[in-house]
């Protein structure tokens, strides 16, 4: 049996169900959890729209301002979609609720849902005014936290084997 690694004591770990089959996603087609596939999409379009921000800083060029707009609101509306996906399995799956993984990654990942709503509506009439220095800095926030409330989404697939099924070897025989 696999011995569970030394982890630090932020991140909870349950020897029982890293070794179990798992918990179905309760929103899902052929088996397969939405979830985790519908996050990539605003998570590239706001990580984008913060490397926009920083190309409008970089070369003054309105065209990464055009670009930051638009990523922002592709990355906010993805996000509510991947956001109520989400939701369906938090309300509805003990095993998430249980786990402070489980509220990080919602806590973190609501948070950057308003801060880029509000991003949003700071440029809606004000494309490049708005960028500097504050939309910078609520795009850079907004990635850092999806990037913290990504590795705890994926302490919850991984570690506490939600929406993974099976406990099989790797290797076929």
């Amino acid at each position: 049996m696999t011995q569970l690694p030394n982890i630090p004591p932020f991140i909870e770990s349950n020897d029982r169900e890293y070794h179990d089959s798992g918990v179905q996603s309760t929103v899902a087609i052929a088996g397969h959890p939405l979830h985790p596939l519908l996050v990539t999409f605003p998570i590239a379009f706001l990580s984008g729209a913060a490397g926009a921000d920083l190309g409008y800083w970089l070369t003054g060029d309105p065209f990464w301002a055009r670009a930051a707009i638009w990523l922002i609101g592709a990355g906010f509306i993805a996000g509510l979609v991947a956001a109520l996906t989400g939701m369906l399995d938090f309300l509805r799956i003990d095993r998430v609720r249980k786990h402070s993984a489980g509220w990080i990654h919602m806590t973190g990942n609501i948070t950057a849902m308003v801060l880029t709503l509000i991003n949003w509506a700071l440029r809606w009439n004000n494309v490049e005014g708005a960028i500097l220095p504050v939309g910078l800095i609520i795009s850079t926030i907004v990635a850092s936290l999806l990037a913290i409330g990504g590795w705890f989404g994926a302490e919850l697939i991984y570690r506490h084997k939600v929406a993974v099924i099976g406990d099989s070897s790797r290797y076929e025989p």
